[in-house]
């Protein structure tokens, strides 16, 4: 059978979840149906260079062919959801039942997965101050796709809810008791990567794993028989190690330098923070690895200075976590620069053998949100039955 009649034949399913990832500059999504033991792909793709004149669309079926694969402008995520929406129904003639969405904040009110409700909404818009870049973008989403889906069950699974179990030690900022209470605390993202990491594994999941969540966001994840204790990202995103543009952690004294001496605003900073550091800035300009590797080996020093500060900062926090877990079984790569480049990975296990940290410790494995999406949406509407 021919995959175009495989999916013509399996989007009659009428228990079709479509699963949403948004970031930054793109919109990942997956059409997935219940297979046998776990959610299979029926359509998976992406529109990336949301924002930008160099917008690309792709659609792939299930065995990995191209369905879709042209440029395509688009100035918001809702536009790029509407082009992903409209090139779905050439190939899919059925609406999903139920849309999930991955929510990277949802604020100290919400940290479980749930269903989309009026009040949830409420809850988001009262909550953008956690989160003044992630939340709007993932309110004005949500609307567009009970828009354009609505008879679909809406769900948010939130980015930090796996880290809900790290102690009070780690989700405590040393700041007075007030501002623990206003919810200025440890959340820790991409958790729904380290759930599917979890997933993966299964019962085979080791003791003590180090999971590192490498790509243009970043963080490491220390992880006891499958529950978070620590990770490295903190009340927002920008947390942690270094990234592709933004800064991670810094000293507070950098924050009073920037407001006294360079008069900066919060909209300012914030941009700096978000936009204009961490390899970008090392690397005077480019924050992409793989560009960045290029130039590595013409020997641009700012290439390599950019790249030694990133794969050293991993391999710190990957040792810190060692101390915290008493020893690691297993450490475990994931996203686009932990899967695909080999010399981020060498720089961040250099010398950690006297850990114990030896190459059958470690594994690569592909982050699979849109998938955990799927399994959370599933195991909700099966709930609410």
């Amino acid at each position: 059978m021919a995959r175009v009649d495989t999916v013509e034949m399996l989007a009659k399913k009428d228990d079709l979840i479509l699963a949403l990832n948004s970031g930054s500059s793109s919109l990942k999504f997956g059409v997935y149906y219940r297979g046998a033991d776990d959610e299979e792909a029926l359509l998976t793709g992406s529109a990336e260079g949301v924002g930008h004149s160099n917008g690309k669309l792709h659609i792939r079926s299930s065995d990995g062919s191209t369905l879709v694969a042209r440029e395509c402008i688009h100035e918001s995520q809702s536009d790029a959801l509407a082009t992903l929406a409209a090139a779905v129904r050439d190939h899919i003639h059925t609406a999903p039942v139920a849309v999930g969405h991955r929510v990277v904040h949802g604020g100290p009110e919400l940290r479980t997965h749930q269903l989309i409700t009026p009040q949830v909404l409420d809850q988001l818009r009262s909550a953008k101050h956690f989160a003044p870049l992630h939340i709007p973008q993932a309110l004005a989403l949500i609307a567009s796709a009970q828009s354009i889906f609505p008879s679909a069950a809406h769900f948010a699974c939130f980015d930090d809810a796996f880290h809900r179990s790290i102690p009070e030690v780690a989700s405590h900022l040393p700041l007075p008791q007030r501002y623990f209470d206003a919810g200025i605390r440890r959340y820790g993202f991409h958790g729904l990567s380290y759930e599917s990491l979890v997933h993966h594994f299964g019962a085979q999941l080791s003791q003590r794993a180090i999971f590192a969540h490498l790509g243009n966001g970043a963080s490491l994840c220390a992880v006891r028989n499958g529950v978070s204790v620590d990770t490295t990202m903190g009340l927002t995103p920008t947390g942690g190690i270094p990234m592709g543009t933004r800064s991670g952690d810094l000293d507070p004294g950098v924050f009073l330098y920037l407001l006294r001496n360079e008069k900066f605003s919060a909209d300012a900073l914030e941009d700096l923070l978000n936009h204009q550091s961490g390899l970008f800035a090392l690397s005077c300009g480019e924050s992409d690895v793989k560009a960045l590797e290029e130039r590595l080996r013409a020997n641009d020093p700012r290439a390599v200075l950019a790249l030694n500060v990133f794969g050293v900062s991993v391999r710190k926090a990957i040792g810190a976590y060692a101390a915290l877990l008493g020893g690691v079984d297993l450490l475990v790569f994931t996203g686009g620069i932990g899967e695909h480049s080999a010399s981020i990975r060498s720089l961040a296990a250099d010398g950690l053998e006297f850990l114990g940290i030896t190459a059958d410790k470690i594994q690569i494995v592909p982050a699979r949100e849109e998938k955990q999406i799927a399994r959370h949406c599933r195991k909700m509407m099966t709930e609410s039955r």
